[in-house]
């Protein structure tokens, strides 16, 4: 059985979520993800939490840690993992994606968020392991 997820990751997750949606308000669909990541790392930021941007993620083999190239889009609090997309749908493998950083980060909370879509709430994926 899994560990409740502390109040304070909840609130990470609800606080970048609102945040994702003031930028899509604002921006709009159809720019590069890199401008919606710089945006919504800076929107968190204004609400008072601690973003990191592109954040390597070893893999660990026999032991040893390895640089396999993965980069987190965003962190948030330290707890939440966002990956950023601004593409025409989401796919199953974008779904593998986050559950993939969330293993090899060791944290419970990813958002997938899609900007590319005219309402945001049919780009944003929540995961929970």
């Amino acid at each position: 059985m899994y560990a409740e997820i502390p109040a304070r990751t909840e609130a990470a997750a609800r606080v970048a979520v609102d945040g994702a949606f003031q930028v899509h308000k604002t921006l709009g669909p159809g720019l590069l993800e890199s401008a919606y990541e710089h945006c919504l790392a800076y929107e968190i930021a204004r609400r008072g939490l601690s973003v990191q941007r592109q954040v390597a993620l070893p893999i660990v083999y026999e032991g040893e840690k390895l640089d396999a190239g993965y980069r987190l889009d965003l962190v948030i609090d330290g707890a939440v993992v966002i990956e950023i997309k601004s593409i025409d749908a989401l796919a199953p493998i974008h779904d593998a994606q986050v559950l993939t950083y969330l293993k090899l980060s060791g944290l419970r909370i990813g958002l997938l968020m899609n900007f590319n879509v005219a309402l945001l709430k049919q780009g944003l994926k929540r995961f929970v392991v």
